[in-house]
């Protein structure tokens, strides 16, 4: 029908079919190529997608076909010379093309055109109305039911004739098409009333069609609303004055007054409030804020007023990266709508070549009456229209990614949101993911003399220059204690070790447990030193020279309270859990106790850690893996779907991950299970629905128990149910 609805996985490393599928079709042409975007009004069902894809699939200079039926877009990747005459084509189907910027919602009707079509459909209906009333007193027949039946189908019928001509024309047996010729059949064989009343049901099922898909329409909507048109920017002269978004350049000034959205990503310079992050995070209390915190565009301003400084342009915001990821899972086909497209694409010509033996063959080889099967051959054409299973998939998807994206959870794709069902196993990081990434130093013993504290000074200068929360434990509290810092030359990072430099005329390596016995340099009294700090949950680094371990540094961090209620919800679901981690065993062991952890293992490196996943897959069933999107990037890779911690704010998680957690909170993943789960539930449901109705009113035609209307009135009774199902998820 005319209304309803129909990715590129970022990350190189994967290969799943649906990658080609977002792009559709890839033409042989070469020099540069450009992409542009396209907004067709009428585009928003598959029906107007094979259209536009089998017209434009083949023509020169086309090299990919993008569609986003929700926000009726449409993405061209095309060389600079080809992209008029793709406009000229799209404009022969009968579509209007308009370009558009990065970002596109899809703007709702003029309120003015819609009131004057349904004036036009009550018009309509009343005509149609008419016609059955002269019919039943008596008139049948008679010159006013025919003019009454045109009167009706030219008010209402006209689009749907012009779109099924298109149809036929390219060789496309869409809904119009079957619709076209079904009331023309049904006027040519005298069923006058009839034919207006089809029409006009069918009519006004594609307009509460189109309602209800408005509201799929709205929750992505609702994103782009987000964020204001316009920021307070300070200028040179010291005042105050409001520009557009786009205009506001990085590093700008901007200040936001109390209940007003913050526009712009940013850190706070001046001032404190409370910030509710629901909108982009969806953590469920709002954050205080103040000079150093980090702020989202799109969230909500509390009490206090804010100045800070823009670290986004308007583009490039996290909302706008959430906004285009998930503009792009809209376009992905996931396994499910993969397999109805086909099903369909085989169902709809089958059922016609059916109803046209049955037009043909009872009259010619059992004595039928021609006008009787030709009635039931048109009700099969009403019956072979795959709508409401076409529709059913690409809804409930789209719904699903939308709950998500409410909960501060960003899916890829289609294809994520329905494997998540599969997850079998989940492997953690644990620095960051299962604890609070921010360790303390809690011992220092110096294992050679150091009166004057040389030694402290160098552990601390090696680890000022690693990012790892262990190392920032030992410089944050140097900094505390006001030790200086030294000058560190030659600085290299040990993955999964350690780091190593030369200080003073002198190389030193700082590093884990794994990096001493590297180095030759472990022995049974440090070895018991060791495992005495490992055994208390403490992680343990040590500074060595070329020759012996000069002292050590334990460092512990605390678990977070979300990580213990997400490993059990996640062994509710029936979800084995392991921690894969570089620390040492012990520690690994010891947190793994404390929230719960199946399995742990630790000293593992980033190649360790996917022999890890790789271990995990064979024994069975899908395995995902939860990391920072950076350093185990691998191992995320390799996993059936990889889940970032935190990525609000961070490119590479979520350029990297299938699941992008925008908090930190563990619990997401078991609410993106059950998500997962209620999904597919639907799609099934909705499937099966469509397919039981279809094969009644088949047996119902051939029988003659089933009128044309009646058909009309369930096929569009059926859509309006899976969709009215499928957006049952948005309230999930």
């Amino acid at each position: 029908m005319s209304q309803c609805c129909g990715q590129n996985h970022p990350n190189p490393q994967r290969r799943h079919e649906d990658g080609q599928a977002a792009l559709g079709v890839r033409a042989k042409s070469g020099g540069a190529t450009e992409r542009t975007r396209l907004r067709i009004e009428q585009m928003d069902c598959p029906t107007e997608e094979r259209l536009i894809r089998d017209r434009l699939g083949g023509m020169p200079g086309i090299e990919a076909l993008e569609f986003n039926l929700i926000n009726r877009v449409l993405t061209l990747e095309h060389t600079a010379d080809a992209l008029p005459a793709a406009l000229a084509a799209i404009g022969e189907l009968g579509f209007s093309a308009e370009r558009q910027g990065t970002l596109a919602g899809a703007a709702p009707p003029p309120a003015a055109a819609s009131r004057r079509r349904w004036w036009t459909l009550a018009l309509a209906g009343a005509a149609a109305l008419g016609a059955e009333l002269v019919h039943f007193s008596g008139q049948d027949g008679s010159w006013p039911v025919f003019a009454l039946a045109l009167v009706a189908i030219g008010l209402c019928g006209f689009g749907t004739y012009r779109k099924g001509w298109i149809a036929l024309k390219n060789r496309n047996l869409n809904i119009n098409a079957l619709m076209s010729i079904a009331v023309t059949g049904a006027l040519l064989i005298g069923q006058w009333p009839e034919a207006a009343m089809v029409m006009v049901l069918f009519t006004v099922a594609e307009l509460i069609e189109a309602r209800s898909l408005d509201r799929a329409r709205d929750a992505i909507r609702g994103l782009l609303e987000l964020a204001p048109e316009q920021a307070s920017v300070l200028q040179a002269d010291g005042s105050w004055r409001a520009l557009p978004l786009a205009e506001v350049p990085l590093g700008a000034r901007v200040r936001v007054r109390p209940g007003e959205r913050i526009g712009l990503d940013g850190e706070v310079l001046v001032g404190r409030s409370t910030v509710d992050q629901a909108p982009i995070t969806g953590e469920s209390l709002p954050l205080d804020k103040g000079p150093g915190d980090t702020l989202f565009a799109g969230t909500l301003n509390g009490a206090g007023e804010l100045e800070y400084r823009s670290t986004a342009l308007a583009g490039d915001t996290t909302l706008a990266r959430i906004i285009h990821a998930v503009e792009q899972a809209q376009g992905s086909r996931a396994p499910t709508q993969r397999f109805v497209d086909r099903f369909s694409q085989v169902y709809t010509p089958a059922v016609v070549l059916f109803a046209l033996a049955v037009a043909v063959l009872p009259p010619l080889l059992m004595g039928g009456a021609w006008f009787d099967w030709i009635y039931r051959a048109l009700v099969l054409l009403v019956v072979a229209c795959p709508c409401a299973l076409v529709i059913s998939t690409p809804v409930t998807i789209v719904s699903g990614l939308a709950a998500a994206a409410r909960k501060g959870i960003l899916i890829k794709g289609g294809v994520y949101l329905e494997n998540g069902r599969h997850l079998a196993r989940l492997a953690l990081d644990k620095t960051g993911t299962l604890t609070h990434g921010k360790p303390r130093q809690t011992d220092h013993q110096a294992l050679v003399a150091d009166a004057d504290g040389t030694l402290r000074a160098v552990a601390a200068s090696l680890a000022a220059r690693s990012d790892h929360p262990v190392s920032q434990a030992l410089a944050s509290r140097a900094r505390e204690e006001g030790i200086e810092l030294l000058a560190v030359e030659n600085l290299q990072a040990l993955a999964g070790r350690g780091v190593r430099g030369r200080v003073a005329e002198r190389d030193y390596q700082l590093g884990n447990h794994r990096l001493v016995e590297e180095l030759g340099l472990c022995s049974a009294e440090l070895e018991a030193r060791l495992d005495g700090l490992e055994r208390q949950g403490k992680s343990v680094v040590v500074l060595c020279d070329q020759t012996r371990p000069l002292a050590l540094f334990a460092v512990a961090d605390t678990v977070k309270e979300s990580s213990r209620a997400a490993i059990a919800e996640l062994h509710e679901l029936g979800v084995k859990t392991a921690m894969l981690s570089g620390d040492n065993p012990h520690t690994v062991q010891a947190i793994a106790a404390q929230v719960g952890i199946d399995e742990a293992f630790g000293n593992l490196l980033p190649a360790d850690k996917l022999e890890a996943i790789a271990r995990l897959q064979a024994e069975g069933g899908a395995v995902g893996m939860v990391g920072d999107g950076i350093n185990d990037a691998p191992a995320l890779a390799k996993a059936e779907i990889g889940f970032a911690m935190g990525a609000a704010g961070t490119d590479t998680a979520i350029e990297t991950a299938d699941v992008a957690l925008l908090d930190d909170d563990l619990r997401k993943i078991p609410a993106f299970v059950r998500l997962s789960r209620a999904t597919v539930a639907i799609l099934r449901q909705n499937i099966a629905l469509a397919l039981v109705i279809k094969a009644l009113f088949l047996g119902f035609a051939l029988t003659g128990q089933a009128t044309m209307w009646m058909a009309v009135f369930a096929d569009m009774g059926v859509s309006l149910l899976v969709v009215f199902n499928g957006l049952r998820l948005l309230r999930a």
